[in-house]
């Protein structure tokens, strides 16, 4: 059970009822993503200062309004033990976010959280665990995996003829913070978010690469740490320019570059025996335009004195827009996530993603420790 649609629960509920802890950037962009989607409401907001919660509702409330508005709390300790909410939306720092997810889990609510779960597998084994023992779904926040632009990719890469059988997918995902980044932000403190930009940034293209592959796991990674860098309070380093290197059985390898100081690039390639697919912007899809790819099929002639390579490059498209309407990836995602709930069916794919995505990070940062050297991993293990 992936992304299809559920009427309701056996109570006969329809809407899933949110609550998110924290009051996070991401957390605006998702108030407008369970506002789209018709299967879902916001009920309550919680934060560490009830005034801060108020101010983040009445800011959101203006450009989309439930009704009636969500509840503002002075605690996440108060959301949780409600039975205002079913499920939690989470966005609190990597440092703090495991122990929030096993209490959320704990009091029976459904846990959607932001990116990584936890600072290693051990720890997403953990919340995978209370979520289990609770009958909880749990997911984190990619959002292109409930695009309808991956299905797509899928499609091409198993139509056979398009790109034939996968060898190489390469991906970068960066930005150059400015200056300000490096002092205050959370990303830059080794407490709050030790994982740096693999974690931020890294994240994605590890998943893009599991996705694409399709239950293909690496049994040797190679990661190289290229630059690390803490705020002024940052008790140590953390990861803000990073390269890796997957390989798979039957000679099948993928790489990564995940950076705070390249500029914005977002792209993942898959090339393959008979061609490639190109895809600009897989994470964050470009602002004012439909989703695609484009697929090459190159062929080289060679005649007389003419040594031509043609492109023969198609583009395909998906009728879905790049954010903040309906049929986006992040109204998709929590239209998905509450069709699971509402199911009393939890899907544990989408937590084994998680562990998966965690045990290549782990294997990535591993290998840097020791200069590059290559990782013998093993398949993901609840």
């Amino acid at each position: 059970m992936r992304d299809e649609d559920i009427a309701g629960d056996a109570a006969g509920r329809t809407v899933c009822r949110w609550g998110i802890l924290g009051t996070a950037e991401i957390a605006r962009k998702n108030w407008l993503a369970i506002h789209s989607a018709e299967n879902c409401t916001l009920a309550a907001v919680a934060s560490r200062d009830s005034e801060r919660a108020r101010r983040f509702i009445a800011d959101c409330q203006r450009r989309a309004a439930f009704d009636p508005p969500p509840l503002a709390l002075g605690s996440y300790e108060e959301l949780l033990a409600g039975d205002t909410v079913d499920a939690v939306y989470v966005p609190l720092p990597t440092g703090i976010r495991k122990a929030w997810l096993i209490r959320a889990a704990e009091a029976g609510k459904h846990v959607l959280s932001e990116k990584p779960a936890g600072a290693n597998a051990e720890d997403v084994r953990e919340i995978l665990a209370a979520c289990r023992r609770n009958g909880v779904q749990f997911m984190d926040g990619v959002m292109f995996m409930h695009s309808r632009r991956l299905d797509r990719i899928r499609e091409v890469v198993n139509d056979v003829q398009s790109v034939g059988e996968i060898r190489r997918i390469v991906s970068q995902f960066s930005f150059g913070a400015p200056p300000e980044f490096f002092e205050g932000n959370i990303r830059a403190h080794s407490g709050l978010e030790p994982l740096g930009c693999l974690g931020d940034l890294g994240w994605y293209c590890i998943r893009f690469t599991l996705c694409v592959l399709d239950g293909m796991w690496p049994t040797q990674v190679c990661g190289h740490l290229l630059s690390g860098r803490g705020r002024p309070d940052s008790p140590a380093p953390v990861p803000i320019e990073f390269s890796g290197e997957l390989f798979f059985p039957e000679g099948v390898s993928a790489s990564f570059y995940c950076s705070f100081l390249a500029e914005i690039q977002q792209w993942a390639s898959i090339g393959g025996t008979k061609g490639s697919i190109y895809v600009p912007d897989f994470v964050l899809p470009r602002y004012g335009a439909e989703l695609g790819f484009e697929i090459s099929n190159p062929v080289y002639q060679i005649t007389g004195c003419d040594f031509n390579m043609e492109d023969h490059r198609r583009r395909v498209a998906v009728r879905e827009y790049s954010n903040s309407v309906p049929n986006s990836q992040e109204a998709n995602m929590f239209r998905s996530f509450a069709a699971l709930t509402l199911s009393g069916r939890p899907d544990e794919y989408w937590g084994a993603m998680v562990l998966a995505t965690q045990q290549v990070v782990d294997a990535c940062l591993e290998s840097a420790a020791s200069q590059g050297r290559i990782v013998q991993t093993a398949a993901p293990s609840p």
